[in-house]
């Protein structure tokens, strides 16, 4: 593409440049002001454990059971019918098995999610927290919100 190795390496140059720039630019906006940021003042970004919130629903036992009862049912079934089936069509009867299960599980657990996406909405709406991050995608800072959230979803 380009015949000039001077030219190449003067574009890719710039677009480092470019790019590392805005990388700064980025980072100095998102800072905070001062000493006050560093120093644990209140912050409007949160973080929260979402996957301790999604374990510690209340309403998880009843979801693992049914999902548990469902699959139970579905492994009979399959079992009972498997024998009378070609190759072809148990691999076939079996995916689709497994389908309907994946289905019924997001049919459970989507509920439990909203709830919990909710509480934390409610929580850092109350706290003035503009963005909330799992913690896993966080290296430092941010105000910890889950215990306020399960707190919410727990009524306790």
């Amino acid at each position: 593409m380009f015949k000039d190795k001077k030219f190449a390496k003067f574009v890719a140059v710039a677009v480092v440049a470019v790019f590392l720039l805005g990388v700064f630019g980025l980072a100095v906006s998102q800072s905070g002001t001062g000493y006050a940021a560093a120093a644990g003042a209140s912050s409007n970004v949160g973080k929260v454990n979402r996957a301790v919130l999604l374990q510690q629903h209340p309403d998880l036992a009843k979801a693992d059971e049914t999902l548990k009862a469902e699959f139970e049912q579905a492994k009979k079934d399959y079992e009972a019918k498997a024998p009378t089936l070609g190759e072809k069509e148990r691999q076939d009867y079996y995916n689709q098995t497994m389908q309907r299960l994946e289905l019924k599980r997001q049919e459970l657990f989507a509920p439990i999610q909203d709830k919990v996406d909710a509480a934390i909405k409610a929580v850092a709406d109350s706290k003035g927290i503009a963005v909330v991050f799992d913690v896993n995608n966080v290296v430092y800072g941010g105000q910890d919100i889950t215990d306020d959230v399960m707190k919410k979803i727990t009524g306790k």
